[in-house]
């Protein structure tokens, strides 16, 4: 593929790959812990946290992305903190999969979600009764059956951080080298004359990446369903 891609649009297969990478590793403790709640919980507000969770999937991505310059741009009070901590990230590719990040959730805490869901209680509860603690019971028992649906969820984040584009070029700009996802390099190449080539080649890695990325799931639905049901 090095060979293939030229060095700018490799940059931004990389940048996209490293991005997406860490966006759905550090949020996947995160998702799961909120697919829990939402599956298993009953609490005050349990309807307002399921609408912010899945707030980002019916906003403009643009709204998402400037929501998130406001709060943690260089101006802002979190982002200023975050600036003399050394740990910014506006402008930054830690920004773009902090965007990522927060678009892709929504997917993967209902990938999670509906596979707790399909976890029948009882068993939890007989684990219970045995003297484990929640804790244990959820490492021994649930984590183990919803593994497949965990999975599946990290892959479909992964995949839709790899596409993200208009939260990413809001937040974070479209810096060659820095910022600049594959997303926004085909953008960038799309507004200079004779680069279509160029945009064109990464429209192809993008397509391949997602279509692997929706049979894997696919792929892990369906052996978790045969589990399931002993075959």
């Amino acid at each position: 593929m090095s060979d293939w891609l030229g060095p700018e649009e490799w940059r931004a297969v990389s940048l996209s790959l490293k991005v997406s990478f860490w966006a759905t590793t550090v949020s996947l403790p995160l998702g799961l812990w909120v697919a829990y709640l939402l599956a298993r919980k009953q609490f005050p507000g349990k309807q307002l946290l399921n609408g912010l969770v899945h707030l980002p999937l019916v906003l403009p991505p643009v709204v998402t992305g400037y929501l998130l310059l406001v709060s943690f741009g260089p101006q802002a009070a979190l982002g200023s903190a975050l600036e003399a901590a050394g740990l910014g990230v506006a402008f930054r590719w830690t920004g773009a999969a902090l965007a990522a990040a927060v678009m892709a959730f929504p997917l993967m805490v209902r990938a999670m979600r509906l596979s707790i869901e399909a976890v029948d209680p009882r068993l939890e509860e007989a684990a219970a009764t045995l003297g484990a603690s929640r804790a244990w019971v959820f490492l021994t028992v649930t984590l183990p059956l919803i593994l497949p649906g965990v999975v599946a969820g990290a892959i479909l984040a992964f995949a839709k951080a790899m596409g993200e584009f208009g939260a990413t070029i809001t937040f974070v700009s479209n810096i060659p080298g820095q910022t600049q996802t594959v997303p926004t390099a085909i953008y960038a190449f799309l507004q200079v004359p004779g680069a279509e080539t160029s945009a064109w080649r990464l429209v192809i890695v993008s397509v391949v990446i997602a279509m692997a990325a929706l049979l894997l799931s696919e792929w892990i639905a369906r052996r978790a369903a045969g589990t399931v049901r002993g075959t």
